[in-house]
This record gives C-alpha cells, structure tokens and sequence, in this order.
C-alpha cells in the first residue's frame, strides 16, 4: 500500500518532520495526533481514516481523492478500462491488449516513433481525441513489459495521458502522475525518472493545482540527478509557479533565475512537441509567472518574445500568453477588466481546444 510513501514523500517536501506534520493538523483541526501515529501511517502500519485523510488533504495541500486512491488502488487495466477509455469500445482494446501479447506488439522504435507523434500532436490536438487514442496505447504497451525500455515509453505516455485527464480540479491527473513516476523508475533510466517527475512538476505548478505535489515532484526530480536536462529545467519552473502561487516572491524569482539558467544549456531547437521547450514555451512559463509576483515589466518582455516565435498552428499558447495579461490587469486592480480580458481571450479559443490547465487559469484570474 502506497499511502504511507506518499504521506512520507509530501513531508519531505515541505521540509516537515513527522512531529511537525502532526503539529500542523493538530493546529487546524484540534487534534491529539503525534509524530509516533505519523511514523505509523508512514510505516503502513495503520492505514489513515477518512477523517485523518481530510486533515493530510488540507494541511499537505494535495487532493482527497488522491489519498483515497491510494488507500485503494487498482490494478492497472481494471483502473484504465474502468476509468479512462469509456469512449472507446472495452472489447476492442481487451481484444488489442491480448493480441500484442500473443503476437508481439510495436517495436521499441516504433514506440518511441509513437511518443514523437503524440508529443508533437498534444501541442495543437484536442485533448479528448488525444486521450482516447493513449488509452488504446497504454492497454498494449502494458503486454510487453518485459523490456525494461519500455516502462519509460509507458511513463511518457501515462504523463501524456494525465494531462489530457478530464476533470474539475486535476486530481485525477496527480494519481497518474504517480503511476508514471512509478514506472519511470522500473525503466531504472534517470532522464526519464527526471523528466516525468518534472513535467508533472510544471503542469501543476503552472495550474496553480496541488502546490504540495508540485514541490514533490519537483524536489524528487532534482534530488534523482542535477545535470542539465528538460526535465529538470520544468521541475524548477514547476517550483518556481508552486512558490509564486504562495506569494513567496523572493524563492519565484530565485528559482526562474536558476530556470533560466538551465534553459541556456538545454533550451530545444524543435519548436512544437510536448517534449520540448523551446525559446517561446520558456517565456509563456516566465509570462505567467512574472504575472502572479507583480512583475509587470518582466511578463511583458516575455510576452511579447513568445510572440515572436510562437508557430501559428498553436493558437492554444497564444490564448495563455493573453490571458496572462488580463491576470496581471486584475492583480493590479482592475478586478472587473481582467476577468473580461481574459474571459474573452479563452472564448476566441474554439470550445474543443480548450483544456483543464486554460479553465484553472480562468478560474485563479476569476478569484
């Protein structure tokens, strides 16, 4: 049971000892909890109650139904095919998933042919079409795991997978983020481990979702390997939005500096995958962030780079890019203005382009 390591892990990334975490629920909720009940739930010696799940949600900054799914977590296909694929028909994947185990499945090459497709699709597609698709990809690719490869080609699909998850809030996106990194590491491949632990990093820490997840990831992702890479470049930035959320202006900034730092050595040439981070997707993250610390001269200068560069056929980062501005506008106090700037911004946007990430931007401009 993974509860007590997921309890363990958020601790460590608030820098929180386990009479520490106890303190803090104690505090909120009027509880007699101590550090030995904590170490208990970490040992998966005693399985936190619903209430005690209330308590870690709210203190740890991660969704109840995360915890909850890991005090009950599924088999992996019985989770896909129950939860994922309903707009595809159940027998043919089963159908597709037993014949790449009799007959063989995709190669190595042609999965990671797979992986660029889908990386540069994911820039301009719909994410409902995207999803459907990796559902039927990840029903196949769990036959042939054999090859130690191809846990991370199945972690770069699950990370795919988890941000095209629909939903209200991304909670359901932060439990496939965990089974990603879970598979990463089976790849025993740290670029990989890195890599979907970063972008995890970056996709909560730019919604502004789960912060405390954000900081786990990204505090794994740069404790498993401090070389330059994509993956840690997003794990800074992800902590970089996680930090700017909180108002903790003095560690935003230091982290983009240290950001962009990276980025000089890593930045991609290949303008339009998800796994690239070109000069334009670099200043959309430098954009929203400069945006939530008040910096209104640094989101413009980024802003009007990404423009510069930013490929026609991605109308979809060019609506974040404005509605960055109309959350500037309503931090400045134009509360009214900026709801509307942005509001309009999202509905030039045609309906089936729109994605969780744009809805929870809309949505901390609203507030």
């Amino acid at each position: 049971m993974a509860i007590g390591v997921l309890i363990k892990d958020l601790r460590g990334a608030r820098g929180w000892s386990q009479g520490r975490l106890a303190d803090e629920i104690n505090e909120v909720f009027g509880t007699g909890l101590d550090r030995e009940y904590v170490s208990r739930w970490e040992r998966s010696k005693v399985v936190p109650g619903p209430f005690y799940l209330r308590c870690l949600s709210a203190v740890l900054d991660v969704p109840l139904t995360v915890l909850e799914g890991e005090v009950k977590r599924r088999r992996f296909l019985s989770d896909v095919a129950a939860t994922a694929i309903a707009p595809v028909v159940a027998s043919d994947l089963l159908s597709a998933g037993f014949a790449a185990r009799l007959r063989g499945g995709p190669s190595v090459d042609e999965w990671e042919n797979k992986l660029a497709t889908y990386g540069t699709e994911y820039m301009s597609c719909g994410a409902d079409d995207i999803r459907r698709r990796v559902s039927a990809e990840l029903v196949v690719i769990q036959q042939q795991l054999e090859e130690p490869h191809l846990w991370a080609v199945a972690s770069r699909l699950m990370t795919l997978y988890a941000k095209t998850f629909p939903g209200s809030d991304g909670a359901k996106a932060v439990s496939w983020y965990r089974l990603a990194a879970e598979a990463a590491d089976r790849s025993g491949e740290d670029q990989s481990r890195v890599w979907v632990r970063g972008r995890a990093a970056i996709a909560l820490g730019y919604e502004g979702a789960s912060l405390g997840v954000a900081d786990m990831f990204a505090d794994q992702a740069m404790a498993i390997s401090k070389k330059p890479s994509l993956g840690l470049l997003n794990a800074i930035m992800g902590k970089a939005h996680a930090a700017a959320v909180r108002g903790d202006v003095n560690s935003a900034r230091s982290l983009m500096n240290e950001g962009r730092r990276v980025f000089d050595e890593v930045g991609s040439c290949d303008q339009a995958s998800d796994y690239a981070v070109p000069w334009w997707r670099m200043n959309v993250f430098i954009s929203l962030l400069a945006a939530r610390v008040g910096d209104e001269a640094t989101a413009v200068e980024a802003q009007e780079a990404a423009k510069r560069e930013l490929p026609d056929s991605l109308p979809r980062f060019g609506t974040h890019l404005e509605m960055h501005r109309g959350l500037m506008l309503a931090k400045s106090g134009d509360k009214n203005g900026g709801r509307a700037y942005a509001r309009a911004a999202l509905e030039t946007l045609p309906p089936e382009k729109h994605s969780l990430t744009l809805r929870l931007l809309m949505a901390e401009v609203e507030r």
